[in-house]
C-alpha cells in the first residue's frame, strides 16, 4: 500500500475518545486551511508544516473550554 511504501503507520484515538478527534480536526483544519495553501516541496516541508499546525493550536489559539486560554497557558498554571 502506499502508507507502507512510504512508511507510515494509521492510528485511531486512544479508546475512540471523540475529545480527541475534535482536537485532531481542530489541527487538521490550521494544517488545511492556513498552511498548505501551496504544496510542501517536500516530505521533510510537509512535516514541518504539521509541526507548526500544532504548535498555532497549543501556544497560539485560545480555547473557548479552557475559558478562552491557550492549552500551553493552562499547563504552564499547573
Amino acid at each position: 500500500s502506499v502508507l507502507f511504501m512510504h512508511r507510515l503507520i494509521c492510528s485511531m484515538t486512544d479508546g475512540y475518545d471523540c475529545y480527541q478527534n475534535a482536537l485532531a480536526e481542530r489541527v487538521n483544519g490550521i494544517l488545511k486551511n492556513e498552511l498548505l495553501i501551496t504544496r510542501p516541496e517536500d516530505v521533510a516541508q510537509a512535516g514541518r508544516m504539521v509541526a507548526e499546525s500544532v504548535e498555532i493550536y497549543n501556544s497560539q489559539r485560545p480555547h473557548l473550554s479552557l475559558k478562552y486560554k491557550t492549552p500551553d497557558a493552562v499547563h504552564q498554571a499547573f
